[in-house]
């Protein structure tokens, strides 16, 4: 995304320009990073055209994200609420989390209502529906469709408010297809599909040292070894469904915590090896 021009006159730059730059920063994600440079292009080129009062295609930039946990939809999601912020198409560019617990009521009549504040609370800014495939499903009970009610709320508030708000929702691939398909209105609205791919081994060690890096911490070469060796055979293995960000933290996390108890039982230790990794530290 270094290539996207930008109108300097008309663009916020500084805050649109850093949120470029953090996404090219971010780890993997190469076809994510492809089709949001796609999309950004085009919201660039419809602000110009916006600001200087010429006819733009009826089209929103609603957005399906899918893919397993941890592969950085949400963050993606908060980049993406400043660039269009920054391109002066959203006027707060704010980020709105939620799931079908936010939306959807425990009575009839209720979810409407309940819908409605959570999209008030995201206009001007992304509303993200992370599982929003758990929106065609029935509640606890089975006696009543409280998510096909949210689903027609938000279809109409998007539309009513569409140049003010995205809404991005998420969820494992399958499932979203089917979400998609329970409606007719919903593949309409959604005109963008972004499939988040796992992370390969080595882009798993190469989080795993982001989060040393962020934390102060140092690694040896050898338990950097031992990482980027267990993260090989977790990619590798059949047992493990998919690799993401949330296991190289855990795997972290793990580390400093051996490490504590390793020097505990060392008197004043050195500075350097309270901000060192050891290849025992590394659990299996």
């Amino acid at each position: 995304m270094d290539s996207i021009a930008v109108e300097s006159a008309q663009i916020q730059e500084s805050d649109f320009l850093v949120a470029v730059r953090e996404l090219n920063s971010l780890i993997g994600l190469k076809t994510v990073k492809t089709e949001i440079e796609r999309i950004i292009n085009l919201a660039k080129v419809d602000a110009i055209r916006r600001r200087r009062g010429l006819q733009t295609a009826d089209m929103s930039f609603h957005m399906v994200f899918s893919g397993n946990p941890g592969t950085g939809k949400t963050t993606v999601a908060r980049l993406l609420g400043r660039l269009f912020k920054g391109l002066g198409l959203l006027s707060k560019g704010h980020l709105v989390e939620v799931d079908r617990s936010c939306l959807c009521a425990d009575y009839v009549g209720q979810t409407a209502t309940k819908t409605k504040k959570v999209i008030q609370s995201a206009l001007g800014g992304v509303l993200f529906i992370d599982e929003a495939y758990s929106l065609n499903t029935k509640n606890g009970s089975g006696s009543q469709d409280y998510g096909k009610e949210a689903v027609s709320t938000l279809l109409k508030e998007m539309e009513d408010h569409r140049d003010d708000l995205i809404v991005i929702v998420a969820g494992y691939t399958d499932l979203m297809d089917d979400f998609i398909s329970m409606n007719p209105g919903l593949e309409s609205r959604f005109r963008f599909k972004i499939w988040f791919e796992d992370y390969t081994s080595e882009e798993m060690a190469m989080i795993f040292w982001s989060f040393c890096k962020r934390n102060g911490f140092g690694i040896t070469k050898e338990a950097y070894a031992r990482i980027q060796r267990l993260f090989v055979s977790h990619t590798s293995g059949k047992e493990q469904p998919f690799s993401n960000a949330r296991l190289a933290r855990n795997l972290f996390e793990d580390a400093v915590i051996n490490q504590a108890q390793r020097l505990s039982k060392v008197d004043n230790p050195k500075d350097q090896e309270l901000c060192i990794l050891l290849q025992e530290d590394i659990s299996a």
